[in-house]
């Protein structure tokens, strides 16, 4: 229940961040609200870290290099929801970005990539697919 609930505050908080991106960039532009929404998340992570850290930056070195530009990531993924709702609006551009997350989720799970579990991938989890595109084509359709 604890990871649902984590799970819809991330929907929610996503969904309110690129509206709140697109309204930062209107004013100061997009690369520029970019890089002041990444200095107050690493402001706020720090914060958090050393009030709620429990891990060991000192294993950093332990960490395989790779999986170390999930920050480049970031700077992206803003980027680009912005990008995306000023062209697309916010319902229709946040439709495409969970179906595409959706679909490399599943293939990470379903071939275990990046050291993650493998998770069976069947026809109930397809079709479920198939039925979210086919709901964002008919959400599109009707706008």
């Amino acid at each position: 229940m604890v990871g649902i609930l984590f799970s819809l505050l991330t929907g929610i908080l996503v969904s309110l961040q690129v509206v709140f991106n697109n309204r930062v960039s209107d004013k100061i532009g997009l690369w520029e609200t970019t890089v002041i929404v990444h200095a107050v998340g690493l402001i706020f992570g720090i914060i958090l870290m050393a009030v709620l850290g429990d891990g060991n930056l000192g294993k950093i070195g332990e960490v395989k290099k790779l999986y170390l530009i999930g920050g480049m990531f970031g700077v992206i993924i803003v980027y680009s929801s912005m990008v995306g709702i000023i062209l697309l609006g916010a319902a229709f551009s946040t439709s495409v970005m969970l179906i595409a997350q959706l679909i490399v989720a599943t293939a990470i799970d379903a071939f275990g990539l990046f050291g993650a579990s493998r998770i069976e991938f069947d026809f109930t989890k397809l079709l479920g697919v198939l039925i979210m595109i086919i709901g964002i084509i008919v959400f599109k359709l009707r706008g």
